[in-house]
């Protein structure tokens, strides 16, 4: 896998704010205008201010898709007070006749995707005081390779659905065995209509390395959210980065939607199936602005579930000034029952423990 040396992207720092937006917009303006793009809605899409943020939010859209995805989302951290970057992956966009014998330019080494979001990360450390990182899908994976890779470097984390896997093992042993075509059987918004799984299979190569990676430290805090409709990834290794990256970093974080929601894997946008993209939103900046560890948020949860409101159950912990106002959204979020039974047989474990302590021995 590629590394960075944090000290490049320290000496980029130096260059003055101006005319790093002007060069931005300009050369990307260039490049993408020259590709063609297919679709003006896979342009990159730049939220800057005129001056420097105290964090700048870096998003990667998912795979063969367009950087749309996240302008919902980018707009309101925009109006937060945030510059946001959703820059344009490599490889896609392009207008093409594409098809099996002309098959769309997604790159097939994982090189080139790490060498972009190293890029990135750079530009966006120019941009503000701390760098927030996001992705869908296979930019959720990127995201999640920084975070582990740049740690330092990065404030907060948050992955939609990253692809680590699918959620039918056969499905991986296919893509990493295989060099066919696939067709999508349904578009929800501009994207290309098919790939070679050899695209897939960089992605799948970044993915099963992040959940290797994440056994040790450092880890950036990240927030993973799922969803049990999302047919696409696999859940149970969305948990399972989480429980990896908790045991390195405390303030990392995890949601699954529950399935009566029925929030698809293209779950950034209502266009694209998610009727509660207000919601996720929401989430999303709730963990930007909060400085809350797991613990914290589960030790809230359970007193909000003995009657008590969130006002009150964080005055009672004295976390005033760790919580994000679009917090209270989020926690109507937490899986409170879970937490519950969890800390009853918790209990249970811990009181026949101190009972055997206890117990006389025979004579």
């Amino acid at each position: 896998m590629v590394k960075a040396a944090s000290t490049s992207i320290e000496s980029a720092r130096k260059l003055p704010y101006d005319k790093v937006t002007k060069a931005i917009t300009r050369d990307v303006g260039i490049r993408e205008e020259a590709l063609p793009l297919f679709d003006p809605a896979c342009g990159s899409r730049f939220f800057l201010h005129p001056h420097l943020t105290p964090k700048v939010c870096l998003f990667f859209h998912g795979f063969t898709a367009g950087p749309y995805q996240f302008v919902p989302l980018g707009e309101r951290l925009f109006k937060a007070g945030y510059n946001v970057l959703i820059p344009l992956m490599p490889g896609h966009g392009k207008a093409g006749n594409w098809s099996k014998d002309n098959p769309p330019p997604l790159p097939t080494d994982a090189k080139d995707y790490l060498k972009y979001a190293l890029q990135w990360l750079k530009i966006a450390r120019m941009l503000g005081d701390k760098a927030v990182v996001g992705g869908l899908s296979g930019g959720g994976t990127l995201a999640g390779w920084l975070a582990l890779e740049q740690a330092n470097n990065i404030d907060r984390a948050i992955l939609f659905a990253p692809y680590l896997s699918s959620s039918n093992r056969v499905i991986d042993l296919f893509v990493k065995t295989f060099d066919d075509y696939f067709e999508w059987s349904k578009l929800s918004g501009p994207s290309y209509q098919g790939f070679p799984l050899a695209a897939l299979r960089a992605i799948l190569t970044i993915g099963q390395f992040n959940l290797k990676r994440a056994r040790k430290g450092p880890v950036a805090p990240m927030f993973i959210i799922s969803s049990e409709s999302d047919k696409a990834v696999s859940n149970s290794d969305h948990h399972r980065l989480f429980e990896l990256a908790l045991e390195h970093q405390p303030k990392c974080w995890y949601n699954r939607f529950d399935r009566v929601l029925d929030i698809p894997h293209t779950m950034m946008t209502e266009s694209e199936g998610n009727k509660f993209q207000n919601l996720l939103n929401v989430m999303a900046k709730a963990y930007i602005e909060s400085d809350l560890t797991w613990s914290e948020v589960e030790e809230i949860a359970y007193r909000m579930t003995k009657r008590k409101t969130f006002k009150s159950v964080v005055a009672e912990l004295n976390l005033q000034d760790k919580v994000s106002r679009d917090m209270p959204a989020m926690m109507t979020m937490v899986d409170k029952w879970s937490i519950v039974v969890s800390r009853e047989l918790d209990g249970r474990r811990v009181g026949r423990s101190r009972r055997r302590r206890q117990r006389p021995r025979d004579r």
